[in-house]
């Protein structure tokens, strides 16, 4: 080969093409047929990689700006796939734009005679393909021009009506029949192994379950599956085509699909041997379909784009044979098969889509302005473009890289002839050549010591690749592997995020909260704002160590406000209707019509109720002031007791709590509201008793019951723990000086309330005040790792409150039916898996003592004064700040607030205002 360098000056330069001449033997020289012709080829070839390398080597990538331009349609901004292009081209340098559709951009519009300048780089995803097929002119392009479309390719692939492919249409032309099985004008016997339909919306699930006989040349019985393969065609002339490692496989008996790499799959179904024929067959079926394809009319016609590329799905059939049938082909990626709950969909995707970037975009070779032309000398010259050069340099550059990308096509090949070779036959002798140095590297590395395999289990990137989840999260900053801190907001009615986090190394592993936390899971998104802590480990799973932390903060949106500014209508409701406790009753807002007659007090915290609001339409909720939602019990009204009267009820009182933390709730706003602050607050889980409440003249105690974090077997039974709590909180008088108050969300039983009245008649406390805390709203929603309820089940839960409620009526206790108040704001839980917490304990630092105010039942706009009560949160004035006090806590939440003023209404029937 002869490659002299010439110094060369002038804009000219730029025009000109390299050109690589082959030195060949001296036609004088005596030929010894075929066999010479065909290793002096192969020499002049391995002298042409060895020229590619070097220009690659030698040459420099000048300072130009590079810019990709992403148009990404209808998807959001915060789109995995639109954040993983976007991560991935500014790590290789690019610039990126992101735009919606071709036509928002005016320097993509192509016109004849202007040169195309502007960017080097076009990604139109899905949705805006048309509009890149409709303003793009791949004629006008120049040669560092890519985008991700090959035109011709996706005419070929489309619909041409009943499923049949676009380019089996020319068959009259090319003398294909697609009658059956199609076949190839070149002989008149063979078979291509695709179905005519292939190119509609077919459901092809079902071909797994018809008979299974087709064509076969090796049966395997066990071989029955369905298998989506990603091919990746950089060029359609020559064609060009490379096949990515992971396919996603269905089989017979399976519902979703499965990704794994190929090779893996077919090994286990085949065996060592049968696997490395099926995979060759395989590779032979594609490769002939998209020969076919790229051979017709419509390609030839199609204007020839050098870095264009086009991904491609091939569903392919094994029915009992090694060699498949394609019987669906998309020009797009296709993952329908795989499960969207467990979001195998996105991170598949994004992993092909991130290999491509990889595969097709490191860094290229740019030929110097002062590029020497050579001469064509010797017998098979072949004279290559300065596109083809780079096009043959970037071929050998793919090949060279270890990626899980594989030659698909050219298949190989060592022939020649004494005419000038194509381009296709430079590219196949290429791959024979390469192949045949990396079997002789692989006899060498066989007596190399093997690396250690303790290096490849360790977890060296402790960082994630990205962060997925359901709904999608718009975080603030948008995601990077760098950043740890993230905020997201959401709205009132997004209850649920399903989350999973993917490594960058497969070597690391993720958990969610805690070190033992599980790589998925459903998170309830509680009001106000949530944490989600994503742990990235190293380590063997007895010794796992965090090695990064990401913090996800999630504010989620109270329900839409809408001022009183004019007329409205009242409006009440019982339930949600995305949650039918009661089926026979209606749900959602219903007019609501006030009662002429005078409402009394109610004689029972469980006497029925509903939630009343004022609206402009009881057919929008969001047209509602939901400020001034309150608690309307039906024909009767609790009412608000104000601190002094409430001091005076509970002088020389002693209250009891048993329960879970959702009566702790309770205790804490009754301790806040005699009081008038809340100095002292933990989410304690054994017995705690306060003495010093209303200026010592009141006692409040509480034990935690069940004890769920431990081994049933060894948890206390609620006999054991509640004679605890009596014998710590004495002395004890029988009489409604003493108060207890049991309940939770959904543990209490009629045996619970059995064993109170036999415990107290042992104790001699038979003429204690006892209030039942019914069963509230929780666990409805489909959590991981704690139990979760089916609507039946909750369904059920209605009636055993109940049952509840009337075994304690029948006992002589108090009731507050907290189920009824919960069940139409079951939406409105704060912070906690269980999705029950309707209260959550603040700090606020050197705050003012509330006054009474805070706390007084708010005048709706209907003119009701008492008869209901508001469930709105008091504001707190933290600009009324004494430097000098010390923290104190308070008791938020609106629901909460409401069956907790019930319970003091209980407390001091007699001290009402």
């Amino acid at each position: 080969m002869l490659l002299r360098r010439r110094a060369l000056t002038g804009p000219v330069l730029l025009l000109l093409f390299l050109c690589v001449c082959y030195m060949s033997w001296n036609r004088s020289k005596p030929q010894s047929g075929s066999q010479r012709g065909s290793a002096e080829s192969l020499l002049d070839t391995r002298r042409l990689i060895s020229a590619l390398e070097s220009a690659h080597k030698d040459a420099q990538r000048p300072p130009l700006h590079h810019r990709a331009v992403v148009l990404i349609g209808q998807l959001p901004v915060w789109d995995t796939e639109v954040q993983l292009y976007q991560q991935v081209l500014q790590q290789m340098d690019y610039e990126v734009q992101m735009s919606r559709y071709a036509e928002t951009r005016s320097f993509l519009w192509m016109q004849p005679g202007k040169q195309v300048n502007g960017w080097s780089l076009l990604l139109c995803l899905s949705s805006a393909e048309q509009s890149c097929l409709r303003r793009i002119s791949f004629s006008l392009l120049q040669q560092d021009h890519m985008v991700n479309l090959i035109p011709g390719l996706v005419k070929a692939f489309s619909d041409a009506g009943g499923g049949f492919c676009h380019f089996l249409t020319l068959s009259q032309q090319t003398g294909v029949s697609v009658s059956g099985w199609l076949k190839r004008s070149t002989s008149a016997e063979a078979e291509l192994p695709m179905r005519p339909r292939s190119c509609g919306s077919t459901s092809w699930k079902r071909l797994l379950y018809k008979d299974r006989s087709s064509p076969v040349d090796v049966l395997s019985p066990a071989l029955v599956a369905m298998v989506n393969v990603y091919v990746l065609v950089t060029s359609v002339s020559p064609l060009t085509a490379f096949l990515h490692d992971v396919g996603v496989v269905v089989q017979s008996q399976q519902r979703q699909g499965r990704p794994l790499k190929i090779r893996d799959f077919l090994l286990q179904q085949l065996g060592a041997s049968d696997s490395h024929q099926a995979l060759r067959q395989l590779k032979e079926v594609l490769g002939e379909v998209l020969q076919a394809a790229s051979n017709s009319e419509m390609l030839e016609a199609t204007p020839r784009c050098l870095l264009c590329f086009q991904l491609l799905t091939f569903t392919l059939l094994f029915r009992g044979s090694i060699s498949p049938v394609i019987v669906q082909v998309d020009t797009k990626l296709n993952f329908s098969s795989l499960s969207n709950t467990t979001f195998d969909r996105q991170i598949t995707r994004d992993q092909i889509l991130e290999d491509v970037l990889h595969f097709l975009l490191a860094p290229p070779t740019y030929l110097s302005s002062a590029a020497q032309v050579g001469s064509c000398r010797g017998t098979r010259p072949i004279c290559l473009s300065q596109g083809h050069f780079l096009f043959l340099q970037r071929f050998l550059q793919q090949l060279q890289t270890p990626f899980p990308f594989h030659l698909l096509y050219p298949r190989i090949s060592s022939s020649s002839s004494s005419a000038p070779l194509s381009l296709s036959e430079l590219q196949q002798q290429i791959v024979f050549l390469l192949q045949k140095d990396r079997a002789e590297d692989v006899n060498i590395s066989t007596n190399k010591e093997p690396a250690s395999s303790k290096q490849g289990s360790v977890c060296v990137d402790p960082h994630l690749r990205q962060i997925y989840t359901e709904p999608p999260l718009a975080l603030t900053p948008p995601f990077s592997p760098r950043i740890k801190e993230y905020s997201a907001q959401v709205t009132f009615d997004t209850v649920l995020v399903r989350i999973r986090p993917k490594p960058v190394s497969s070597t690391c592993k993720v958990h969610l909260d805690e070190q033992q936390g599980p790589r998925l899971a459903n998170y309830p998104v509680g009001l106000g704002t949530s944490r989600i802590r994503i742990l990235v480990t190293g380590g063997s799973q007895q010794h796992l160590v965090v090695m990064a932390i990401y913090t996800i903060h999630v504010l989620r949106e109270g329900r839409p406000i809408l001022p009183m500014l004019g007329d409205h209508v009242m409006c009440s409701f019982l339930q949600d209707c995305s949650l039918l406790v009661q089926p026979s009753l209606p749900c959602g807002l219903q007019p609501y019509a006030m009662s002429p007659s005078p409402v009394k007090t109610c004689s029972s915290g469980r006497a029925p109720g509903r939630w009343v609001v004022p609206c402009l339409s009881c057919s929008d909720n969001r047209t509602c002031d939901w400020r001034e939602v309150a608690w309307q019990p039906d024909g009767c009204y609790h009412p608000l007791v104000k601190r002094p009267l409430l001091q005076d009820c509970m002088t020389d009182r002693k209250v009891l709590f048993i329960g879970d933390s959702t009566n702790r709730g309770m205790m804490y706003f009754l301790m806040e509201r005699l009081n008038s602050s809340l100095e002292d607050w933990g989410k304690a889980h054994n017995t705690l008793i306060y003495q010093n409440l209303n200026k010592g003249r009141s006692q409040v105690s509480y034990s935690y019951y069940p004890q769920f974090w431990m081994e049933r077997s060894q948890r206390p039974a609620f006999r054991e723990v509640l004679l605890q709590l009596l014998d710590r909180s004495g002395p004890l008088v029988n009489s409604n000086l003493t108060v207890l108050v049991v309940g939770g969300v959904q543990w209490l039983k009629t045996k619970h309330l059995k064993t109170i009245q036999e415990v107290l008649d042992r104790k001699s406390l038979r003429n204690v005040l006892v209030v039942v805390k019914s069963l509230g709203m929780g666990f409805h929603l489909p959590m991981d790792g704690i139990r979760s309820l089916t609507l039946t089940e909750v369904q059920a839960l209605f009636r055993q409150n109940l049952e509840i409620i009337s075994t304690a009526e029948k006992l002589g206790f108090e009731v507050i039916d907290t189920l009824s108040i919960t069940m139409g704001r079951h939406k409105e839980f704060l912070q906690g898996r269980c999705a029950c917490h309707f209260h959550e304990v603040e700090k606020l630092p050197n705050s003012k003592p509330q006054d009474d105010s805070q706390f007084r039942t708010k005048e709706p706009r209907t003119g009701l004064t008492e008869s209901g009560l508001t469930s709105s949160s008091p504001a707190r004035d933290l600009d009324q700040v004494k430097q000098s006090s010390p923290p104190t806590y308070h008791v938020r939440g609106p629901v909460n607030q409401v069956y907790s003023e019930v319970l003091l209404s209980r407390l001091c029937p007699r001290f009402e205002d």
